[in-house]
């Protein structure tokens, strides 16, 4: 019963955070507060509900009706889990959400930002909580539509309308895989409630178990953003407002994931050795090149979205690794992997959500996305830097934070791929690792050039010069995520069991627990299985600040002198003098140039005299091979079909009456012969 109060608790506040939107929406302070204090009360009861369902008993809720049209809800511990990632980001953005509307009062409608950001995040509750076909369609439609909506609400800006546009296509091609691949689950248990389809893939012919598995990955790929079917990312995530961008790539891309594990270990069995190869392929080419193509970007935001292509990859690497030990019979190291793929996950919402409210408060304060021309942000805004640093840190998988931890548990999955018979998969398994490892050292480069250029230095433009530091809400939300990034790195050993609860929920194997110690005794967890909380505590809090601490007591009674940095000659330092995010990413371009095939554009003007250049203008553009060598022939032969298509379309009466008759004579002809 506690359990219904939890979940309803959290669905009618939500529901009542959006409609007061709605009621208020002439008031936009008061809105502001309504709206979003009721999704951070609703993410609390989610947090708490999720964590009883995890460290208790399953929850399961049907309203009376028909077998298909029925609200059929049910949580066990893969769906808690997922409704706890989605909670905590919800939590950390809401709060930070007070203060970063208040750039669009007077703008735009807040009672409308209100209402979509409130059902967004129940449709994604609902999206993982759903027991059947047709109520999981419905709350994915809705978080789709909820998401495109808030992608466009800047819409009168042409680059958010395309953005928007790519987005919807996208994700409407997704869905029609997905419900090719639920319908043959459908056909083969006899019924749409997902309870039928566990374990229905034993009794399923070969081919439409394949055929299930690749429209699902297909369909839940596209949402997830794997490649190549990541185009959609790139251009909704910068498009969005940055507190939707937070929610977008910290959890909605989850969703997907989710589903994705509940229909090739729950419903199929994960037992074909093919898919876990293909996925884990898929996996490490999302990884690897997403990194690759943030570190061109200097649109903040974009950078941030090509990282969220190279963190699902990395989830899906666990995945892989798990699904290939599932099919060649070794479930207890298939724990392993799906243990690494949802640390992975839980990780990646918390520092990826931070880093793009990070990147919320730069815009909001510098009014600017464009890397190169921010610097300097770190005396102007020392707690977004700090925290920006700290998500930076993480994603860049350094220790003690929690991207090392989760990316240290795949690595040590796929090293355990030494177990496998077959020499080939061997090989397969442990090379996978090498991309991993080229992706976390591109990403931690990427970091250096984001943090760095952006934070350091001197204002490279009149917006970094006049920057400021943001409100305090927004400042607590970042707070909240940042202190979760080390909390979830350093005492990572705590959390292990709990997410050992929930894979073995989902791979269902004897003696799980027990081998997952055992495999972490021998391959241990840095900073945490060695190390016991006390001496932990010493080694944080008093031995490593001891040599800062006599560095400052030594050297304080010395004086300073301050004097201007050496300008190579140049009478004072200019923003034109910095070291630029082209520059930094240039060696990186010309060693992978046959990836990027770069092109160059130089633009010169001259003053008064042609021997003396006035301007010089040096710009790098990638060539965008998916959308040059996919996409755009997709599109073009659509488009074709269609202007064919046209000639039989005359919006004639009597020519769609003819075409009637004609097919009715073919009919009758057709049985009449009897075929």
């Amino acid at each position: 019963m506690t359990y219904a109060y939890l979940f309803f608790g959290l669905v009618i506040i939500y529901l009542a955070g959006a409609v007061a939107s709605i009621i208020l929406n002439k008031k936009d302070r008061l809105c502001t507060y309504v709206s979003f204090i009721s999704s951070t009360i609703a993410s609390v009861s989610g947090i708490i509900f999720s964590l009883s369902v995890i460290l208790g008993e399953n929850f399961a809720f049907a309203l009376p009706g028909s077998s298909i049209m029925v609200f059929d809800v049910f949580v066990d511990k893969l769906s808690a889990f997922f409704v706890l990632v989605i909670s905590i980001a919800a939590f950390a953005v809401s709060i930070y959400s007070i203060g970063y509307v208040k750039e669009y009062f007077g703008k735009k409608n807040i009672g409308y930002l209100g209402l979509l950001y409130n059902i967004f995040i129940l449709s994604m509750v609902l999206v993982v909580s759903s027991n059947n076909i047709v109520m999981f369609l419905i709350v994915w439609e809705l978080m789709s539509v909820a998401s495109y909506f808030l992608v466009i609400f800047e819409h009168e800006k042409a680059e958010i309308r395309k953005a928007g546009f790519i987005y919807i296509v996208m994700t409407h091609i997704g869905t029609g895989f997905i419900i090719l691949s639920l319908l043959i689950l459908a056909s083969s248990s006899g019924s749409f409630s997902f309870a039928s389809f566990h374990a229905s893939g034993s009794t399923m012919p070969p081919l439409l178990k394949d055929l299930a598995f690749l429209f699902a990955l297909i369909g839940f790929g596209a949402k997830a953003g794997i490649v190549p079917l990541h185009i959609w990312l790139p251009y909704a995530h910068p498009a969005a407002p940055s507190n939707v961008s937070a929610l977008m790539s910290g959890v909605m891309i989850k969703t997907a994931i989710y589903m994705l594990i509940r229909v090739s270990f729950d419903f199929l069995g994960a037992d074909v050795l093919w898919w876990g190869i293909l996925l884990l392929v898929v996996a490490s080419a999302s990884a690897l090149l997403g990194v690759m193509y943030a570190l061109m970007e200097h649109d903040m935001k974009r950078l941030l979205a090509y990282h969220s292509v190279e963190n699902i990859g990395i989830i899906l690497i666990g995945v892989g690794v798990s699904m290939i030990f599932v099919a060649s019979g070794h479930p207890e190291l298939a724990i392993f992997g799906l243990i690494a793929g949802l640390y992975h996950t839980i990780n990646h919402a918390v520092f990826k959500s931070l880093l793009f409210m990070g990147a919320g408060s730069l815009i909001y304060s510098a009014h600017t996305r464009n890397i190169e021309e921010l610097g300097g942000l770190l005396k102007k805004m020392p707690w977004t830097g700090l925290f920006f640093l700290i998500g930076s840190i993480s994603i860049s998988a350094l220790p003690p934070f929690n991207g090392f931890v989760s990316e240290w548990l795949t690595f040590q999955a796929q090293l355990l791929g030494i177990n496998l018979e077959d020499n080939i998969l061997k090989i397969a398994v442990l090379s996978s690792s090498a991309a991993l490892a080229l992706t976390s050292a591109l990403a931690a480069a990427c970091f250096v050039k984001a943090f760095g250029i952006s934070f350091l230095a001197i204002p490279r433009s009149p917006h970094a010069e006049h920057a400021r530091e943001v409100p305090g809400t927004m400042l607590f939300g970042m707070g909240i995520l940042s202190l979760l990034c080390i909390i979830l790195g350093i005492f990572a050993f705590y959390f292990i069991p709990v997410l050992d609860t929930v894979a073995t929920s989902v791979i269902r194997t004897g003696a799980v627990s027990q081998s997952i110690y055992n495999i972490s005794s021998v391959m241990t967890l840095p900073l945490a299985g060695s190390i016991s909380t006390m001496w932990l505590f010493l080694l944080l809090f008093i031995i490593l600040p001891l040599p800062f601490l006599l560095a400052l007591a030594i050297g304080g009674g010395t004086s300073a002198r301050k004097y201007e940095t050496w300008g190579c000659g140049q009478p004072s330092v200019t923003g034109r003098n910095e070291y630029t995010a082209t520059a930094f990413s240039k060696p990186i371009r010309m060693w992978f140039g046959n990836i990027y095939r770069s092109h160059r554009e130089i633009q010169t003007t001259y003053g008064g005299s042609p021997f003396f250049k006035d301007r010089f203008i040096f710009d790098t553009q990638i060539e965008p091979i998916f959308e040059k060598y996919l996409y755009r022939p997709v599109t073009w032969l659509a488009l074709t079909i269609s202007r064919l298509m046209r000639i039989i379309q005359t919006g004639s009466i009597h020519l769609y009456l003819l075409y009637i008759l004609i097919t009715l004579v073919i009919a009758l002809i057709y049985v009449g012969s009897g075929g």
